[in-house]
């Protein structure tokens, strides 16, 4: 058993603290806000993630897990893990360290000799290298052990990684942070888990990669799917047809109205300014490509709602199904859906905005929207219905003939082709795709 800090209990923190307790380690959060702390410590999550609020309890009531806004009681902790956030700079693209900075400075006197402190936060690579002396000269050993969580699948993602990358000094200090951290990792190594170890530039570089190589598949079917739209092509029976070679995969080539979260757009705008601070502008031309496209398929499936309302959407009803910017989640940040729905706000539509999980969320972020969390009385009356997330209550669990009764129009635009657009159609629904005939 090892005893552990998180310092940082968001979205990620708050799993690999819970994760870290389940694998049989004793685990302090830290978190500078009081009412997070206290929400946490009564085994319950800030935020929905399935499956987190079972583990919080069981650590809690094991004794395993704690949490505390005071970072002096992180000073036992033999591994000190940075969770906290790298949001967007305000005025620019890249990323925003303060917390990574703020998090490592508060820990730094409380360090024992001996520790390691391992980052999991997002960062532009160089910080590693920027902050390993300062923690070593305060005894300790800085590894960098990057996070590959998808929202929705968290909690598996921790327990189960698909790999690990550990990223160390070059000499014995590093070594021995490698060590202390497989000791950490020892459950899911002893199943197979790979694992990779690399010195910190390549551990940073390995998570901003793969966002970036996600993002651009995505954003490469969506460019597809804009030639299918003119040449009358259909973009799912084509990702169905490449998504056969196994260099390609049929993974991330759902198109529809594009990426969103806290990660990916983010993400690849850090990459790009990072890349360009180190003079490779060009290196990473693709990713603005990537962005733009993005982009430009959220204005797209808001066009395609204005051309089902006669091009004038001013007073009539659209309902929006989904605020969260993927399923399973209630995180609205950078989300299509949300985008999507004040846009056609701006434009005088009268929206309604339904969602399982995510409305609380949204209304804080934007106020000004109607919500309706009866996805009943969200269809009625609407002239258009236009699908965002494609939660499981959407896609596989509405009746389109019960839908059509409610509605005041049949007609719905599935950003996300997610839909049965057979059943659909039997039921007398005109149903518009992105990238479909």
């Amino acid at each position: 058993m090892t005893t552990i800090s998180v310092i940082g209990c968001g979205y990620l923190g708050a799993v690999h603290a819970a994760a870290m307790a389940s694998l049989g380690h004793r685990v302090i959060g830290i978190d500078t806000s009081t009412d997070r702390v206290a929400q946490l410590a009564t085994g319950v999550s800030p935020f929905f993630e399935p499956g987190l609020d079972d583990l919080l309890r069981t650590g809690i009531d094991n004794g395993r897990l704690s949490f505390s806004a005071d970072i002096a009681d992180a000073a036992a902790a033999e591994v000190h893990f940075i969770c906290v956030g790298t949001p967007q700079v305000k005025d620019g693209s890249a990323a925003d360290l303060s917390f990574v900075d703020a998090a490592v400075a508060s820990l730094l006197p409380h360090l024992q000799a001996g520790a390691v402190v391992a980052g999991k936060s997002t960062v532009p690579v160089g910080t590693a290298a920027r902050l390993a002396p300062l923690v070593r000269e305060a005894g300790a050993e800085l590894a960098w052990n990057p996070e590959f969580l998808r929202e929705g699948w968290a909690v598996k993602d921790t327990l189960e990684p698909d790999r690990l990358v550990i990223g160390v000094a070059s000499d014995s200090a590093g070594q021995r942070a490698e060590a202390v951290l497989r000791e950490v990792y020892r459950t899911p190594l002893e199943v197979g888990t790979p694992c990779i170890v690399a010195d910190y530039a390549t551990a940073e570089l390995v998570k901003v990669s793969a966002n970036a190589f996600l993002a651009t598949k995505i954003s490469f079917i969506n460019a597809m799917a804009e030639i299918a739209e003119v040449t009358g092509a259909d973009v799912t029976v084509l990702a169905d047809a490449i998504g056969h070679d196994d260099r390609i995969g049929r993974r991330f080539l759902g198109a529809g109205i594009g990426f969103g979260g806290g990660c990916l757009p983010k993400d690849i705008r850090a990459f790009a300014a990072r890349a360009e601070e180190l003079g490779l502008r060009d290196s990473v031309g693709v990713l603005r490509d990537v962005d733009a496209i993005n982009l430009r398929r959220r204005e797209h499936a808001v066009q395609l709602v204005v051309d089902e309302l006669g091009g004038s959407p001013l007073g009539k009803r659209v309902a929006v199904l989904g605020a969260a910017f993927k399923p399973h989640s209630d995180d609205t940040r950078d989300s299509p859906a949300l985008f999507a729905a004040t846009r056609l706000h701006g434009l005088g539509a009268d929206v309604v905005v339904t969602d399982p999980r995510a409305i609380d969320d949204a209304r804080n972020v934007h106020p000004q929207l109607a919500y309706e969390a009866d996805l009943d009385t969200a269809l009625r009356d609407a002239e258009v219905v236009l699908l965002v997330t494609e939660w499981p209550e959407y896609r596989y669990d509405l009746d389109p003939a019960h839908a059509a009764k409610l509605v005041a129009r049949p007609v719905i635009v599935d950003a996300r082709n997610a839909l049965n657009r057979d059943a659909w159609r039997a039921a007398g629904w005109r149903v518009r795709g992105m990238g479909r005939p």
